[in-house]
C-alpha cells in the first residue's frame, strides 16, 4: 500500500483562506527531479538556439494574456497589492522578451584572436552548465520562481526549482506556462517543500545554485556550494538608502519615496530602508512625505486603489514590530505608522531619532519601516549611506549632474536617480546585484546569461606543431622572441 504524502497548506496571508494544497517533497522528490531534469537536458541542449528562443517568446504572449489570471494567484499566495503583483507579472515577460532577442547572440560560439592567426584558429564555445538549481523566496512567487531560470533555459540548460513552502502557487503555474509555451517535458520542475529538506537535497545535486533570500543562508550555501566546487549567484539581502539633495525635484521625491519603501509591502530586498535628507529641504520634505505615507490605503483585496497589502504572515509581522518596538525603546520617534493592524498586517511606518544603537539601524527589516536623517551635507549622506554591510540598491533626487556624481561614491550594485528600485531593475540590459553582503553574481544583461554556461576554448592548429615542431630548441627560442618583439612593436 503506498505510503500517504504529507501535504503542505497554501495560505492567503491577508484573508487568513487555504487556497490549495501542494505535497512536501523529499528528497526522493528531489532525486527522481534531477535524473528526469538530466535527461531531459541532453536533448534541450542539442536544441537549436532559435526554437529555445521562440519558446520565451511564446511564454511571453502566454504572460502577457494571462495576466489577469496570474495577478489573481500572486495576490492571493503573497497579500500583496495589486500593482505590486502587475510588477512580478512584466518582470517574467520583460525577462523573456529579452533574453528571447539577445540570449542566442551572446552563448553561440565566437572567434577569438589567435596566438599564431596563420597557423591556428581559435573559437570560444558557451556550453550549458547541466541542471541549475533555483532556491526562490515568498516575496516575489512568480518573477523568482522563473526570472532567473529563463537565461539559463535559453543557454541549454535544465532548470528544478524549490519555491518557499508559503508561496508554491505561482511557481507551478509558471511550470504549466513554459508546458504550454513548449518546453518538453522534465526541462523545468517544480519541487514543493522546505528549505531543510528541498533545499538542501538541490544544493547537494545541482551544477549551478540560483539563491535569493537572506544573507544569513546565503552565506550558508555559499559554503555548501563551495565544498562541491559549484558555482552559484546569490541575491542577499539590502539596507539600501535614499539620499535627498538640495537640488531634488522634492514634489516627485515625495511622491517617488513612498513607493521605494513601501512597494510589496516593504517585503523587497532593493527597497529603501533608511533616508538622509540634507538640511537644506528636510522641513520642506520631511513633513510632506510623513503626510503621503499616512494618506497611503492599506488592505486586502484586487483594488488598484491600494497602496499596500499585507505580510507574509502573522510570524514576520511580529519581526517586525519587534524591529519598532526596540527602536522606539531606545529612543526613536514614530513620525507615522507604527502599529500591527491585524495578524498579518503592520501601517507603513517612518521613524526619526533612530540611535545606532537600535537593532533596525544597521539590520534589514524586510518590512513597511524607513527612517529619516537629516544630514549637513551630501558627503555626510554618501558616508552614512556607505555605512553599510550592506550595497545592493540607493536611491539619489536631485539635479542629474548633482545626482550622478554621488551615484559614483555608492557602495551598492544599483543607483537609481530621481525613482526608488524599479527603473534600474527594470533595465534587462544592465547587470543588476549587491556588492558587500548583499550577494555575488549578477542578473540581466549579458552576465546574467553568461553565468550559465561553462566557456571552452577550442584551438585548431595547422601545418606544424607548435611546440614540437623538429626545429633546433635555441632557434625556436630566438624565433619565438623575435616573434613577440615583432609584435609588441606593431601595437605601438
Amino acid at each position: 500500500m503506498e505510503k500517504m504524502r504529507e501535504l503542505i497548506d497554501v495560505t492567503n496571508p491577508a484573508t487568513g483562506a487555504v487556497l490549495g494544497q501542494v505535497p512536501r517533497g523529499t528528497e526522493d522528490d528531489v532525486e527522481e527531479a534531477f535524473t528526469r531534469a538530466r535527461r531531459a537536458q541532453a536533448q534541450w541542449a542539442r536544441t537549436s538556439l532559435g526554437e529555445r528562443a521562440r519558446v520565451l517568446k511564446r511564454l511571453h504572449n502566454l504572460v502577457i494574456d494571462g495576466r489577469d489570471e496570474l495577478m489573481d494567484l500572486i495576490q492571493d499566495e503573497n497579500g500583496k497589492n495589486r500593482l505590486s503583483a502587475l510588477e512580478e507579472v512584466m518582470d517574467v515577460a520583460m525577462t523573456a522578451r529579452y533574453y528571447a532577442y539577445n540570449g542566442a547572440k551572446v552563448v553561440r560560439t565566437k572567434r577569438r584572436k589567435a596566438f599564431a592567426p596563420v597557423l591556428t584558429s581559435t573559437w570560444e564555445q558557451r556550453p550549458p552548465k547541466g541542471v541549475v538549481g533555483v532556491i526562490a523566496p515568498f516575496n516575489y512567487p512568480l518573477s523568482l520562481a522563473v526570472s532567473d531560470a529563463l537565461p539559463a533555459l535559453m543557454a541549454g540548460n535544465a532548470v528544478v526549482v524549490k519555491p518557499d513552502e508559503r508561496t508554491p502557487l505561482s511557481a507551478l503555474k509558471a511550470q504549466e506556462l513554459l508546458a504550454l509555451a513548449g518546453l518538453p517535458d522534465g526541462v523545468f520542475q517544480v519541487v514543493t517543500g522546505t528549505g531543510e529538506e528541498v533545499g538542501q537535497a538541490i544544493v547537494q545535486r545541482c551544477d549551478f545554485l540560483m539563491f535569493t533570500g537572506s544573507t544569513a543562508t546565503g552565506a550558508k550555501l555559499a559554503q555548501q556550494a563551495a565544498a562541491r566546487l559549484i558555482d552559484y549567484s546569490m541575491e542577499l539581502g539590502g539596507k539600501n538608502a535614499m539620499i535627498v539633495a538640495p537640488d531634488a525635484p522634492l514634489e516627485r521625491a515625495v511622491e517617488g519615496a513612498w513607493a521605494a519603501c513601501f512597494a510589496n509591502s516593504g517585503q523587497l530586498c532593493i527597497s529603501i530602508e533608511r533616508m538622509y535628507v540634507h538640511a537644506d529641504v528636510a522641513e520642506t520634505f520631511i513633513p510632506a512625505f510623513v503626510e503621503r505615507v499616512r494618506g497611503m490605503k492599506v488592505g486586502a483585496g484586487r483594488e488598484w486603489e491600494l497602496d499596500m497589502g499585507s505580510q507574509i504572515s502573522a510570524e514576520h509581522t511580529d519581526r517586525i514590530e519587534a524591529f519598532v518596538n526596540d527602536a522606539v525603546a531606545k529612543g526613536a520617534r514614530v513620525l507615522t505608522g507604527g502599529h500591527r493592524t491585524g495578524p498579518a498586517f503592520f501601517e507603513p511606518t517612518v521613524l526619526i531619532d533612530v540611535p545606532p544603537s537600535a537593532d533596525l539601524h544597521t539590520q534589514e527589516v524586510f518590512g513597511p519601516v524607513v527612517y529619516v536623517e537629516v544630514v549637513e551635507s551630501l558627503a555626510q549622506a554618501v558616508k552614512r549611506a556607505n555605512a553599510s554591510d550592506y550595497g545592493l540598491n540607493a536611491s539619489v533626487w536631485a539635479a542629474p549632474a548633482t545626482a550622478r556624481q554621488l551615484a559614483s561614491q555608492l557602495q551598492c550594485g544599483t543607483v537609481n536617480i530621481n525613482e526608488g528600485y524599479a527603473p534600474a531593475w527594470s533595465t534587462m540590459d544592465a547587470p543588476m546585484g549587491g556588492w558587500k553582503r548583499s550577494g555575488t553574481g549578477r542578473r540581466h544583461g549579458e552576465h546574467g546569461i553568461l553565468k550559465y554556461t561553462e566557456p571552452r576554448n577550442v584551438t585548431l592548429t595547422r601545418g606544424m606543431n607548435l611546440v614540437a615542431n623538429g626545429l633546433p630548441r635555441a632557434e625556436f627560442a630566438d624565433a619565438m622572441a623575435a616573434a613577440l618583439k615583432w609584435g609588441r612593436g606593431l601595437l605601438r
